[in-house]
This record gives C-alpha cells, sequence and structure tokens, in this order.
C-alpha cells in the first residue's frame, strides 16, 4: 500500500455531500460523508486515514456537489488541482443514470468521453494525487428494495426522483420492466467505462472500487426517509466501509 496521504479530497455529486442527513432536511451535510466526513459513526476515508497519518488533520476537501453530472467532473478536479492533495475519491454517475426519463439519461460515449478529460485534468496537475474510483451504486436495488414501500413511493412521485428508473414503480407491464432493464444496464454499462478508463488510460495514478460500492445490497434502513433515495447515516456507514475496504489502504 502506498504511504496514507497528508490531505485528501473528494469529488462527486450529493451522495458524496451527504445529502439528507443532517438536522436539516433537504441539504448538503459533509460531515457526514463517506469519504472526507468527520462523523465518527460514518467512519470516512478522512477519519480511517487520520488513524494513520495525524498530518491529514483539517486537509479533507470536499469538492462534490450536489446534483452533479460527470459532465461536471472535469470543473471539481480543476478545483482538486489547487488544493495539493494526495489523495482523491471520485464517485460521480447516479445523476446521469438517474435523469426525468430513460431518454435523457446520459449516453455512454458521451460519460466516458467526459470521464476521461477529467482525469486528463487531475492527472496533468501539480500534485498527481492517487486517485480512487467508487462505482455508481445499483439504483435497480434501490427500488427493489423500496417499491413496496408506500411512503417510498410517495417521495419518488412527489419529488420526481430518478424517473428512469423509479417511475411507475409497481407495473408489471412489459415495457416498465424492460425499461427498468435498460436503465440497469446504462449503470452497469457506466461503471464498465469508469473502471476501463481508470485501469488502461491512468493506471499509473487510478484505482478502481471492483464494482464494490454497486455490489454493496443496500437496505431500507440505508436509505434516507426523507427521499427515500440518498443514503441514511448508515448508509454513508456503509458506503464507507465497503468502498474502504476495496481501495488503497484497506484491500488486501
Amino acid at each position: 500500500a502506498p504511504l496514507p496521504p497528508s490531505a485528501m479530497a473528494s469529488v462527486g455529486d450529493s451522495i458524496t455531500r451527504a445529502y439528507n442527513t443532517g438536522p436539516s432536511a433537504f441539504a448538503d451535510y459533509p460531515a457526514n460523508s463517506w469519504s472526507t466526513g468527520t462523523s465518527t459513526t460514518v467512519n470516512s476515508h478522512y477519519t480511517r486515514l487520520l488513524a494513520m497519518n495525524p498530518a491529514i488533520t483539517g486537509k479533507n476537501y470536499n469538492d462534490a456537489v450536489s446534483g452533479a453530472k460527470m459532465a461536471d467532473l472535469n470543473g471539481q478536479m480543476a478545483v482538486v488541482n489547487t488544493q495539493g492533495v494526495g489523495y482523491v475519491t471520485v464517485l460521480v454517475g447516479g445523476n446521469d443514470v438517474c435523469t426525468s426519463s430513460e431518454s435523457t439519461m446520459t449516453s455512454v460515449d458521451a460519460f466516458a468521453a467526459q470521464f476521461r478529460t477529467a482525469m486528463t485534468t487531475l492527472s496533468t496537475g501539480s500534485s498527481k494525487p492517487l486517485v480512487y474510483v467508487v462505482s455508481i451504486p445499483d439504483v435497480y436495488n434501490l427500488w427493489s428494495v423500496l417499491k413496496g414501500n408506500g411512503s417510498a413511493r410517495f417521495a419518488w412521485a412527489i419529488f420526481g426522483i430518478c424517473r428512469s428508473m423509479l417511475a411507475n414503480p409497481l407495473s408489471t407491464a412489459s415495457a416498465d420492466v424492460a425499461r427498468r432493464e435498460r436503465v440497469r444496464q446504462r449503470n452497469v454499462d457506466f461503471n464498465a467505462q469508469l473502471k476501463s478508463i481508470c485501469e488502461q488510460a491512468f493506471a499509473a495514478i487510478c484505482r478502481y472500487d471492483q464494482n464494490a460500492a454497486y455490489n454493496t445490497k443496500f437496505t431500507a434502513a440505508d436509505v434516507s426517509t426523507r427521499d427515500y433515495f440518498h443514503p441514511s447515516v448508515a448508509g454513508q456507514a456503509k458506503l464507507a466501509a465497503a468502498s474502504w475496504a476495496a481501495g488503497y489502504w484497506g484491500g488486501p
């Protein structure tokens, strides 16, 4: 394993911002972030690295932005380049899968090109940090676990959440079944691009989680009861543990 860093950053979307986990509803609460958070309950990557290297104290930059898509990652990487960090976690793509309809999902080609551009920006920066790319969690699993929950169905409908996957959640019509499978396949295809580009084009600095996050089976308790979509504090802790185990310092 490489030496633990003295500064780290996280990039991505609302999952990394720990949206809807704090005292205020429908707001970011980065203290609970799986990556750079300070909550002892979550036990983030930052918390684990702090135990290994106290020099990282206070150098946990959360550059993620709620609502971000892969197209926004390049701008976040430019910010990271100003922070002199040695380690960056990347978790983005959920908003490219979860859109207002199946037709508005990001194409696989566009997703791959945008990721490659962002990685190029980071790899040509001055600090050239280690990058840890975490797979996009399985949104089909979320539908499967919560589709029978009336409160979840109400929240999905009233807030228009992830309509590409979660529209008509109880329908067994062939069109809805086929749509869910296609959206799930897009999720899988995006993760395949993350793995390929990380390991082939940027192998010197990049590690992929080998689908650890995607394969993590989140339960109802791991999901916010405000929107029935974002990870709860328990979900953030589960994501932190699963991703850490497959990462630079937690793996074999």
